[in-house]
């Protein structure tokens, strides 16, 4: 079920309709160096998914992108695997008030998952903080709503809106996201924190990966705030 993409580092796409558009969803995982799991958007955990993920190792935390992005069936993970911590992205506890959460996501990494995982929260816009994953033994970028990819694989309409929303073969988010920036500078300064990791590989929110050349598609995708 699982793609290895590189060192420790694996994806999962499931279908995602939104508004009768075809998106898709992409959950990553990575083995940590203790051997636990990281899960990033986790998918609806059936029990194909669940003997998948039970073969790469135990599953030890599980992360959400922001409080729109990667939050569904967290519930599931916390069910299934009682020893797992639930991290939050900026804003989710006070939307998920029926999930415990064991930690505050921020641009800080726990040391617990640090030696793998770097992270860097993505601020400026309105209402929305997400937080940016790098994996460093796979040299991967994880991104959620700031970073979606619709290629030619896509649907056919699928392709129609995401040119008119501004993502079509860019790695950028949807136009209506980029109008309600209210601090571009700060905006600009996390993306520039987050081009300052040594990836190679991009896992947008939405879309398709991008398994080499990413430094260049994030500067192209977000030439309209970095020029």
């Amino acid at each position: 079920m699982f793609t290895q993409r590189g060192d420790r580092f694996w994806t999962y796409e499931e279908p995602l309709r939104f508004f009768g558009v075809e998106l898709g969803r992409i959950m990553s995982v990575m083995k940590l160096s203790s051997g636990g799991l990281f899960v990033q958007s986790p998918a609806e955990l059936t029990p194909e998914l669940k003997r998948a993920l039970d073969d790469l190792g135990e599953v030890r935390f599980v992360a959400a992108t922001s409080k729109l992005h990667g939050h569904l069936y967290m519930e599931q993970y916390r069910a299934a695997y009682p020893d797992v911590e639930l991290l939050a992205a900026p804003g989710l506890a006070a939307r998920r008030t029926d999930l415990q959460f064991d930690h505050l996501l921020g641009d800080t990494p726990d040391p617990r998952w640090g030696t793998d995982i770097d992270q860097a929260a993505i601020v400026g816009h309105r209402w929305l903080t997400e937080i940016a994953f790098f994996h460093r033994p796979s040299r991967t970028l994880i991104l959620g709503d700031v970073g979606f990819h619709i290629g030619e694989r896509s649907p056919l309409k699928t392709r129609l809106v995401a040119r008119t929303l501004r993502i079509y073969e860019r790695i950028s988010p949807p136009i209506e996201l980029r109008l309600t920036i209210t601090n571009e500078a700060t905006f600009r300064r996390s993306i520039r924190d987050v081009l300052a990791w040594d990836f190679d590989r991009v896992v947008p929110g939405h879309g398709e990966i991008v398994d080499s050349g990413g430094k260049r598609a994030v500067l192209d995708g977000y030439d309209w705030l970095l020029e």
